[in-house]
């Protein structure tokens, strides 16, 4: 049952990022104007490897491959994008409670990005060769 819940919230979270990047294509010259208006440098650049980070790192997420990076690549994408286009509008008198909204959802997509990093580097190959760490062997009560 535990392999169908990591594959779902997954799943869940992988959702976010796909339809980011995949709405960032479609409305790129307004994404685009969005970014130049937050001050991004070079916005249109910046939106592609945007988009192409949300749409490859999802996309490697939701079929589980590479978990360990891939949450950790997620993970470094989310600071820049909630501080620039989020932590920086959170003063604005029209924009405030709902960028602090997007900051605390942000905060909580990176918080759930290093449970899987974590999870995932428990599962690394050789984890019994590091000094100090024993394999654990549960068995079933007779």
């Amino acid at each position: 049952m535990n392999k169908y819940l990591n594959a779902i919230s997954r799943a869940l979270v992988a959702a976010i990022f796909l339809l980011s990047g995949f709405s960032k294509i479609a409305g790129f010259q307004q994404t685009v104007g969005i970014a130049a208006g937050a001050g991004l440098p070079l916005p249109a650049v910046s939106i592609a490897i945007a988009a192409l980070v949300e749409i490859v790192a999802g996309l490697a997420f939701l079929v589980g491959w590479r978990v360990r990076w891939t949450s950790l690549a997620l993970f470094l994408y989310l600071i820049p994008a909630t501080l620039i286009f989020h932590a920086a509008h959170m003063g604005d008198p029209t924009q405030g409670r709902m960028q602090m909204i997007e900051v605390l959802k942000n905060l909580a997509i990176m918080g759930g990005l290093l449970k899987f990093y974590v999870d995932a580097s428990g599962e690394a190959p050789g984890m019994a060769a590091r000094p100090g760490t024993e394999p654990v062997e549960f068995r079933r009560a007779s």
